[in-house]
């Protein structure tokens, strides 16, 4: 076996170079823990000075310690996170996302002062659009308003006046959606006369709706204005409900029957309920079974002095009904806003009767009196249109099919 020990190269080195060679390396080896020592030692010192300062802080505002509460009761007593973790998320209640986008002159103000009982009540968020009178939105409009709701803390109802939102087209979470609507000719009169002469909240209602309507506008005989075929009292201004469950497509706008089937078809697929006016305090009582954490005791309080109060100051004033031949013809013209209206009241009898909820509400007649007088002298609707307009037809091009 070769010995290197006795090799020339260690033969050639003298014991003073060896011993340089180790003075060298205990040397740096003790300077490198010095170095990080002070280090450590200056961040240590750092660290209990914030300490310190922070439990003498905490201190003179009234905290701990009285020796840290007798070292936490002798040590017999933890928190919360100690023996369980972090506390486990709120359990939201389904469907924690309700969109009621009301129909005007349907009963929605009497709801929404409902609404903002029961949120008070039963802490859910509720968001009124204070936007009247834009219901019809652009591609771009649309998505900054679904994004918006979408973004309100749940559980939230939020309403507003505007046609149905396609929240899936979007990719966005469809909420569900509830809404009431009422008699297609009662709902004309009550606004025509709400936009002349307001309700009873004040004498001054109607011109601070209406400031630029003109007298002849405003004194304007229902009769005339719908016997001459003012704009107001004739199509498309008389198509009111069926966009509201349509959508947002312009053909929604244009009367037939493309739009009445279009608003069938979303309120079976996206409205949990849609009322009838006529008959509030059932709708009021399906409410309250389907959605208990928005609607429990609704019909209470609908029923109590304090409310009736309020809600009586929202009926509309000055308003009588047209003569049976104006009523014929606004019949006639609002022939599909009534296909609805039946389907829709046939559609909510059925929920009633599947949920085995027993009646509150005044039974009322299929139709009212004028109405099957004009059911015999009133003749079969005119045949749709065939042709559509070309903007129409050009919409189709960004509208995505249920």
């Amino acid at each position: 076996m070769k010995n290197f020990s006795n090799s020339p190269l260690h033969n050639n080195q003298t014991p003073n170079h060896v011993r340089d060679r180790k003075n060298k390396k205990f040397a740096f080896l003790s300077a490198v823990p010095l170095r990080f020592s002070l280090r450590g030692y200056g961040f240590c010192m750092a660290t209990l000075f914030l300490f310190c300062f922070g439990s003498l802080f905490y201190q003179l505002n009234g905290g701990p310690p009285k020796i840290l509460l007798d070292i936490r009761h002798y040590l017999g007593e933890s928190t919360y996170l100690d023996d369980h973790g972090p506390p486990a998320p709120r359990v939201l209640l389904f469907p924690s996302q309700v969109v009621y986008n009301r129909v005007g002159k349907c009963g929605s103000r009497t709801v929404v002062i409902l609404l903002r009982l029961l949120a008070e009540r039963h802490q859910f968020n509720l968001v009124s659009s204070d936007i009247h009178n834009k219901t019809r939105l652009t591609k771009h409009e649309q998505v900054d308003l679904m994004k918006n709701i979408s973004n309100i803390p749940q559980p939230f109802l939020y309403t507003r006046h505007v046609h149905f939102l396609n929240f899936t087209r979007f990719r966005i979470e469809q909420p569900v959606y509830i809404n009431i609507i009422r008699d297609p000719i009662n709902r004309f009169l009550s606004n025509y006369f709400f936009r002349r002469f307001g309700d009873w909240r004040g004498e001054q209602n109607h011109l601070i709706r209406t400031p630029g309507m003109k007298d002849d506008e405003r004194y304007l005989d229902i009769n005339v204005c719908i016997l001459e075929n003012y704009p107001e009292c004739s199509n498309p201004r008389l198509f009111y409900i069926i966009p509201y469950f349509c959508g947002q497509h312009p053909q929604c706008r244009e009367p037939g029957v493309w739009a009445l089937e279009r608003a069938k078809q979303n309120v079976l697929e996206n409205f949990l309920i849609v009322g009838i006016l006529e008959e509030l305090e059932d709708v009021l009582l399906l409410l309250e079974r389907l959605l208990p954490h928005y609607f429990t005791d609704v019909l209470n309080i609908y029923k109590s002095p304090d409310y009736m109060k309020m809600g009586n100051m929202t009926g509309t004033v000055r308003k009588h009904t047209p003569t049976l031949e104006a009523l014929q013809v606004l019949y006639h013209r609002m022939r599909y806003e009534y296909d609805f209206y039946n389907f829709i009241r046939k559609q909510f009898h059925l929920m009633k009767k599947k949920i085995g909820l027993k009646s509150v509400s005044r039974p009322t007649a299929h139709q009212a009196s004028f109405l099957r007088e004009l059911a015999v002298r009133t003749t079969e609707p005119l045949a749709e249109d065939e042709e559509l307009e070309t903007d129409l037809e050009d919409a189709n091009s960004w509208f995505v099919q249920p």
